[in-house]
């Protein structure tokens, strides 16, 4: 798969609530991390949590791009540029040495490719003169350094409140970022809940309604093992953390009444 392509399968990716279904995408998974200009979209590979291979270097390779969307995320039209800058990173690097490409990241209109190698010797000028050929070298960062723990993706890209819940959570907000939301402010948001018995339904829209939820709607759903679906919603934040702490609160809330949590919807907000 071409670097272009393995990119694209990634910025096409939408919110999905199966676990099963985001590994699929060859061990990738998709976060945010809010950071103090804006929100910091990450693609991590997870094969090399426990098996890393012996590549003690670590390589940051950035470019930063003028066609962005308000939220620091390339625009369309910048699309292209950014995959052209992974293939000359990636190119480069394959004429000097092995490479394990591990992470992407885009924060304030810059795509950071983030590579661990075997050898470093010319790899610096070889990777200047590639770029030089496409791209402003002021537009453009390179960083090698040794990292024989693997310290940058321990401490840095690993996320710390690694879960199935936290993946379906980020997931969905990453496709938000890519869509142009910045996840700044309230707006409603839509949980779904299901349920074996309309008493233990009942029971749950009580206590909910407790917690300022609007209860909006009620379905009959014959071919799902818990069948009576409970539709709810409330003004809330959608930063990551305060999404991890509402949807945490309401599956287990959910779990103590004999129902299943189903994930979550909310309005893209796009900025531009």
């Amino acid at each position: 798969m071409t670097v272009k392509a393995f990119l694209t399968n990634l910025f096409l990716i939408l919110f999905v609530s199966s676990t099963s279904e985001i590994f699929a995408q060859e061990d990738w998974i998709e976060y945010v991390i809010i950071k103090d200009k804006g929100v910091m979209a990450v693609s991590l590979d997870l094969n090399f949590d426990l098996n890393k291979p012996n590549y003690r270097n670590l390589v940051v390779a950035g470019a930063k791009f003028k066609k962005c969307r308000k939220n620091g995320f390339p625009a369309d039209e910048s699309l292209n540029d950014v995959y052209a800058f992974s293939d000359s990173i990636s190119i480069a690097i394959d004429k000097i040495t092995s490479k394990r490409l591990v992470a992407l990241l885009t924060y304030q209109c810059v795509a950071f490719d983030i590579y661990y190698v075997k050898d470093t010797i010319r790899l610096r000028d070889e990777m200047t003169a590639s770029l030089e050929k496409k791209f402003n070298p002021s537009l453009t960062y390179i960083d090698i350094k040794k990292d024989k723990n693997w310290d940058y993706y321990e401490n840095y890209l690993y996320p710390r409140d690694f879960s199935s819940e936290f993946l379906v959570d980020q997931n969905y907000l990453h496709d938000l970022v890519l869509q142009g939301d910045d996840l700044k402010g309230e707006r409603k948001v839509n949980h779904w809940i299901y349920f074996k018995s309309i008493k233990k339904r009942n029971q749950f829209g009580t206590k909910v309604k407790e917690l300022e939820f609007s209860l909006d709607s009620i379905a009959y759903k014959r071919e799902r093992s818990f069948p009576y679906e409970l539709n709810i919603s409330r003004k809330d934040s959608i930063d990551p953390l305060s999404v991890y702490h509402l949807t945490s609160m309401l599956r287990l809330l959910s779990n103590s009444m004999l129902g299943q949590y189903a994930g979550w919807s909310t309005e893209v907000k796009p900025k531009d």
